[in-house]
């Protein structure tokens, strides 16, 4: 392994007058010009007591750790192998804000902590006279996992208490067995499946009290930041390093921030921002640094900045044939064509590249499903019709670096790569670490390296997604790898990197995040840190997929594990909302719970469906209903689109989630409304000529929303504001200093006149050419199941 050497440097700052009218140096300060930690630490929560950070996670491999500091409040603890801190809250008197001080090699970082505000919540069932042997809550606030709060028996009353978050959380009760809502509580909401879940509001949050913070303005020396209500403390990091507040100036509504001056300033940089107050944490901000000043240009930004990131996903089978010659279907007649190979291949990627699909359709990232080797027999059997399957989607592997030779050849992958590269565009590979096929040669040489696939009661211990989720099988073919031994977890962590190394990636989309220990990931990302990121100084992504709670999806992405997650929550909230089985009411309170658990400036990929999904586009049009097998109706009959209006609830959806925080993120064919049942019907063979008027229109608005995101810093750093959400009207907008966003959604079938607050300065339409707004007061008329987005 190359050796890593780093030079701890002291650099001599100029802090400036934060005095916008005055040039007047204020005071001369030492700010380090090394940070060791890797990528902007993210904040660590606080359990009530006590709370074990990994140090691994922040500090590579070969930094001593000179000294620690924390509040007076919190009690540190460092382990005798020096790899982990104990931090125990001893005193109610931490603020909400404090950080963990780590001097590293002479230089000190700091690594924000975030009080805990657990309550206890209780929970109680009354049988009224049934019989009861098992009573459970399964919801958001467990993992969805009825084994985490058993309920117990008392004076005929069944109840628990859990310690939660104040916050809104959805849930059920299961009574030996069975699922059911809360009998006790009226509150309910759709789960955009065709039943509903319960609804609790635990504690009280006076959201109106709590402070907001904005990027109001900028000069060459400072960054002014306004606030709303009352604040007690700001908290601001650059890169990794505090700013203590005696640098930091505060007026009656603002503060100003000095811009740090450092020679030799690294190209990106940022600033990180907090406000509390006695009633909460304020949201936080993120402002991208460019050789030592704000950045103003999105076109300074590149394919390494991922808050710029624009994801397709190519389901590699069924793209796109550029090599006709390595086509080799399964041949066995119980396999159903539908759940075969159609030919896609890695040539037939690199074509799309070159004859500039994704270029002009705004993409700079492209996921690519698994191309590891993958048996060649068919496996598995479903009922109705009666099928086998081949491994055509990847999800099987039989190697952990040999490619698939009906993908392509290694050099054929090198070539896809490097083209990418030339187009400007990045390429994650899906990595399949939970699971291996049965054929695989690790497996049939250490079957104890596999989790065992019955339970101790005898059952099977497949399928099992929350209650055994770290040792269930997907099938019982699949055997899943133990990855807490460390034998198993590192010689699959070497197998990822081998993938980096070999074809120069820019980072992963990994399989099956959940079922995997947090053990593997933080091995996994330790090493690419110290063998790719250190060394090369290069920006590798990786993203997770995890169906959950957003407690359960967040615990895996922070500095030592993943950088992001598939927010299947939001997705879901976004498809309820738009195909009126739900509110935009509920939509916005989830965006708002995703913020509170991955940043108001996070990562995570905001898809428009996936592998594992029915089409969007079926479910708007009314060839599917939400309360039935999507996996049968693909199998039993053509699902189609039966209303074209489907096309523009399409484009709604699309809007969305190039607006919202996030990445979005375009599963194959939904920019043109494919439509289809759930897996194998939703892998249809993408199509790129002969699209009908509907199809064509859809790519054009899904093109110019894409391409505007790119070169909107509002959309990739800005500030969330709600304006307006009920049934049929969705209003927000995203504000990055004195650019702002407006995205008004008419969600109904009549068209609709908004009106609504805006700041005096003139705004563009995006998809009504020559038409502006220059008032205070915004009007706009929709049409039905439309949008627009206004910008200056």
């Amino acid at each position: 392994m190359k050796q890593i050497i780093y030079s701890a440097v002291f650099i001599s700052l100029i802090f400036i007058s934060c005095n916008k009218n005055s040039n007047e140096t204020i005071q001369e300060f030492s700010f380090p010009g090394n940070d060791f930690i890797i990528g902007l630490a993210s904040p660590v929560q606080l359990e009530p007591d006590t709370t074990i950070i990994f140090l691994k996670d922040f500090v590579p491999q070969d930094v001593k750790i000179i000294d620690i500091r924390t509040h007076e409040a919190v009690k540190h603890e460092l382990s005798d192998d020096s790899l982990k801190i104990k931090l125990i809250v001893i005193s109610d008197d931490l603020p909400k804000l404090s950080f963990l001080k780590l001097n590293l090699a002479g230089i000190e970082h700091s690594i924000l902590l975030k009080k805990s505000e657990k309550i206890s919540q209780k929970f109680t069932y009354n049988p009224i006279g049934k019989t009861c042997h098992k009573v459970q809550i399964k919801g958001e606030m467990n993992a969805w996992n009825p084994n985490n709060t058993n309920l117990k028996l008392n004076n005929g009353i069944w109840e628990a208490s859990i310690e939660i978050e104040p916050g809104t959380y959805q849930y059920l009760y299961v009574i030996d067995g069975i699922e059911m809502l809360d009998p006790s509580n009226p509150e309910k909401i759709s789960n955009g499946m065709g039943g509903f879940n319960s609804i609790l509001k635990a504690g009280q949050i006076e959201e109106d009290k709590i402070p907001e913070i904005f990027t109001e303005n900028y000069t060459e020396n400072s960054v002014i930041i306004s606030f709303k209500n009352q604040i007690s403390e700001i908290k601001v990091l650059y890169n990794n390093f505090e700013i203590d507040k005696e640098h930091i100036t505060i007026n009656e509504n603002t503060f100003q921030i000095p811009i740090i001056k450092i020679e030799n300033q690294t190209k990106r940089s940022h600033f990180r921002i907090w406000a509390y107050n006695q009633y909460g944490i304020s949201n936080d901000l993120l402002i991208p640094v460019e050789n030592g000043q704000i950045l103003t240009n999105p076109k300074d930004l590149t394919r390494a900045d991922f808050h710029s990131a624009t994801i397709y996903n190519t389901f590699i089978d069924r793209f796109y044939d550029g090599k006709p010659e390595n086509n080799r279907p399964t041949k066995d007649p119980a396999i159903h064509p539908k759940a075969n190979y159609h030919g896609g291949d890695i040539i037939g990627i690199t074509k799309k590249i070159n004859a500039g699909y994704f270029d002009d359709l705004g993409i700079n990232t492209i996921w690519i499903s698994p191309i590891v080797k993958n048996p060649n027999d068919a496996w598995g059997m479903y009922p109705n019709p009666r099928t086998k399957f081949s491994a055509y989607h990847g999800y099987w592997p039989v190697s952990f670096t040999l490619i698939d030779e009906r993908f392509g050849t290694e050099n054929e992958f090198k070539e896809l790569v490097e083209t990418a590269h030339k187009h400007n565009l990045n390429v994650l590979l899906d990595f399949v670490a939970n699971h291996v096929h049965q054929e695989h040669p690790v497996y049939k040489s250490h079957k104890n390296w596999a989790t065992n696939l019955y339970l101790p009661d005898g059952t099977l211990n497949t399928e099992r997604w929350d209650d055994y989720r770290l040792t269930t099988w997907f099938d019982v073919f699949l055997p899943t790898l133990d990855l807490s031994k460390p034998e198993v977890y590192n010689m699959l962590s070497d197998s990822a990197v081998y993938w980096i190394e070999k074809y120069n990636l820019d980072g992963f989309r990994h399989d099956a995040t959940k079922h995997i220990p947090e053990i593997f990931w933080q091995t996994l990302t330790q090493k690419i840190k110290n063998k790719i990121i250190i060394p090369q100084n290069r920006t590798i992504f990786q993203i997770g997929e995890t169906y959950g709670s957003p407690q359960l999806i967040s615990s895996y992405v922070n500095t030592g594990q993943l950088d992001a997650q598939f927010d299947f929550n939001t997705y879901d909230a976004v498809v309820a909302a738009v195909t009126g089985n739900s509110s935009f009411e509920n939509l916005t309170r989830v965006i708002r719970t995703a913020q509170k658990y991955y940043g108001y400036n996070h990562l995570m990929g905001n898809i428009t469906g996936n592998q594992d999904r029915a089409r969007f586009i079926s479910y708007a049009s009314g060839s599917l209903r939400f309360d039935e097998d999507a996996k049968l109706a693909g199998w039993t009959r053509e699902v189609g689109v039966l209303d074209s209006s489907a096309y523009d609830k399409c484009a709604v959806l699309n809007a969305i989630i190039s607006t919202i925080p996030g990445i979005p993120v375009i599963f194959y064919g939904d920019e043109i409304g494919i439509p289809g049942g759930n897996d194998p019907d939703n892998r249809k063979m993408m199509r790129f000529e002969n699209l009908i008027q509907k199809e064509q229109e859809l790519k054009e608005i899904t093109k110019t929303l894409l391409k505007f995101r790119k070169q909107s810093l509002p959309l990739m750093y800005g500030k969330l504001d709600f304006i307006k959400s009920n049934n049929d009207e969705f209003i927000f907008s995203r504000t990055y200093f004195d650019k702002t966003v407006y995205v008004i959604i008419n969600n109904s079938d009549s068209i609709k006149t908004f009106n609504f607050n805006a700041e005096n300065k003139s705004f563009k339409s995006l998809f009504t050419k020559g038409f502006s707004y220059g008032a205070k007061q915004i009007g706009i008329t929709l049409k039905p199941r439309s949008f627009e987005i206004l910008f200056n």
